[in-house]
């Protein structure tokens, strides 16, 4: 069970950057490009997430219920876009991102706490 969760972790982690950067790359290297242009790309990095994502919720399925996968999923997204906003963007690292991890960590402890 312990390999099945690994698995879709690490899975699910890899799509988070794929889709990270599908959702919010754009904003900083295709600002003075038609939208259309920003979506096609959007959409061709999104097809790697998905080939990711998949498979990682169906292997996640295996072990934990969907609401677990959830939180698990939102889990890893804000740990990805903080260094992705940071590093990439060039955003102020702000006190908030400690703040939106802490209800994230409550999150996790409700979901799993029957389990």
């Amino acid at each position: 069970m312990n390999s099945l969760i690994f698995k879709f972790v690490g899975l699910l982690t890899l799509s988070n950057i794929f889709m990270t950067f599908a959702w919010y790359a754009h904003l900083k290297n295709l600002n003075e490009r038609p939208w259309w242009i920003a979506a096609l790309l959007s959409w061709s990095i999104a097809l790697f997430e998905y080939l990711l994502q998949v498979p990682a919720n169906r292997i996640g399925f295996t072990a934990l219920n969907l609401g677990q996968l959830k939180i698990i999923q939102e889990v890893i997204t804000l740990t990805v876009f903080v260094p992705f906003a940071v590093l990439y963007m060039k955003e102020p690292l702000k006190l908030d991102y400690l703040w939106a991890a802490l209800c994230m960590l409550a999150a996790v402890y409700f979901i799993f706490r029957g389990t």
